[in-house]
């Protein structure tokens, strides 16, 4: 009987065997069709695991993103922060300049003032003067007012408002804080400070307390002023116009010297007073062009030919100023005929008898009473004709003028060899390089000039003033005229008498 047949092995699971494996040369190696899922081949790699994902930002670890977040958010709010207080400051600071002009720190067209000078608001300044009352009103003129002021620190100084709007008193306002700012002389007043605010143009000057010259001498009851005083007031005034022509560089020309403008303390120490017409004079310059201005009766008979101003107008106005101290009278007399008015005029023949024969009755202040120095008299008379001579170049220099009223220059060196009455430039025959008569020529055609001209000068320091300058008079109830003003109005009444005459 045959025996059982054996049992199959069991199938192999998940690759493993369970009995083992018979020798490799009993497995057929080139006719076997069966996949090699047998327990002999080789088990395969296990599959690679998944890569982790990458931490975000390049890497980063999730601790140091966090402080990246936290610092980008902090410097962004700083930097917020200092917008917010730089718009705050360039608001404030552009209130500020608003408030104290367009250019505080500098002047007109860029120029540095010196640091004397003060800048002040429109609000301190209506302060000072207690709203510009006209209590405090010194005096009026063409292009603005003055009044007295007290600052905040208790210094007392002459406020000069110009007219607001006016291209005038613009072109006015630049040239005097220009120029004043350059000069510091006893007998100059000093510019304090000054106030650009929109179209508000201020300068602020020391304050001379004891009104004008014009005051002093045609002011109506005023006691008769001394002759020691008009000599100190002569000297003084000189000096003043001296430092201007020849020890500022350039050269400054005042164009409007006279007896309104020249300020006094009460030691009667003199000051010349507003540059508003002044003029910086190069010295490639020979003469300063300039629309019509000045004051008429002071002002040099070429401006009328010419249309031009020059140091040496300067002195022939200060030779009116030296008439005006010696005879007491105006400048242009309103009881004389029309041609006959000039006190220049007037005087010239008698300056040449009184220099010739030694009297000086016939020109001297009569109030007087004679109580003067004949040689200081004779010095200055000598000064006077010499500086309204008709020929600008034969006049005299200012330092010329200081020395011979000081008496340390002789006459003869004054007039540069020239003797009164016997030059061409003071005859009033024969030839001159400008004679009388085309002087009168000239003086005609200047007083229809200053007729017709919508742009006359007056003083800022000639309205009408108390004892001590510091208000208007109670007995006057309008503001005093100027001596241009005047002419003026006395120059259209001629014209209407002449008119019904015919």
């Amino acid at each position: 009987m045959s025996s059982p047949a054996p049992a199959p092995a069991p199938a192999a699971t998940n690759g493993s065997a369970t009995s083992p494996s018979p020798p490799a040369s009993a497995v057929p190696s080139t006719n076997s069709t069966a996949p090699a899922t047998n327990s002999t081949s080789p088990l395969p790699p296990p599959p690679p695991s998944a890569p982790a994902p990458a931490p975000p930002n390049g890497g980063l670890p999730p601790g140091t993103l966090a402080a990246l977040i936290a610092g980008i958010g902090i410097g962004g709010l700083i930097v917020l922060v200092g917008v917010g207080i730089f718009v705050v400051f360039y608001r404030k600071r552009k209130r500020r300049r608003l408030e104290l002009g367009s250019y505080p720190a500098q002047g007109p067209k860029g120029m540095a003032l010196g640091l004397s000078q003060s800048t002040f608001t429109y609000e301190e300044l209506k302060r000072a003067a207690d709203g510009f009352s006209n209590l405090n009103l010194l005096g009026q003129g063409g292009f603005g007012y003055v009044h007295k002021g007290v600052l905040s620190s208790g210094k007392v100084v002459a406020i000069k408002q110009l007219k607001a709007g006016s291209g005038q008193g613009e072109r006015e306002f630049q040239a005097e804080v220009e120029i004043i700012s350059r000069i510091h002389h006893r007998h100059l007043v000093s510019l304090v400070g000054y106030c650009i605010s929109g179209a508000q143009r201020i300068l602020v000057y020391e304050f001379v307390p004891n009104s004008t010259l014009e005051f002093h001498l045609h002011g109506k009851d005023r006691p008769t002023m001394s002759w020691p005083t008009r000599m100190k007031i002569a000297l003084g005034s000189a000096r003043g116009l001296a430092y201007l022509h020849e020890d500022c560089h350039p050269k400054i020309i005042h164009r409007d010297i006279k007896a309104s403008n020249i300020l006094l303390d009460f030691n009667f120490e003199s000051k010349v007073a507003d540059f508003g017409l002044a003029k910086l004079a190069f010295d490639t310059d020979t003469h300063v062009s300039t629309r019509v201005m000045g004051t008429f009766g002071y002002l040099a008979p070429e401006y009328a030919s010419s249309g031009k101003l020059t140091e040496k107008s300067d002195v022939f106005s200060f030779g009116v100023v030296l008439l005006e101290l010696i005879t007491g009278r105006r400048p242009v007399d309103k009881t004389r005929p029309f041609v006959e008015d000039s006190m220049v005029d007037w005087a010239r023949p008698l300056l040449i008898q009184a220099l010739e024969d030694g009297k000086f009755d016939a020109i001297v202040d009569l109030k007087l009473h004679k109580d003067y120095d004949s040689e200081e008299v004779t010095r200055m008379i000598a000064c006077a004709a010499a500086c309204v001579r008709h020929s600008a170049r034969h006049r005299p220099r200012m330092t010329q003028v200081v020395r011979a009223l000081e008496g340390n220059l002789s006459l003869s060196e004054l007039n540069e060899g020239i003797v009164p009455g016997h030059s061409r430039a003071y005859s009033p025959h024969g030839s001159s390089d400008y004679d009388s008569n085309q002087y009168q020529e000239d003086l005609k055609k200047f007083r229809m000039i200053a007729l017709e001209s919508q742009e006359q000068a007056t003083s800022e320091f000639s309205g009408p003033t108390s004892e001590y300058g510091l208000q208007p008079s109670s007995s006057s109830s309008g503001v005093q005229q100027t001596t241009q003003e005047m002419e003026l109005g006395k120059m259209a009444e001629d014209g209407r008498h002449a008119s019904e005459g015919s």
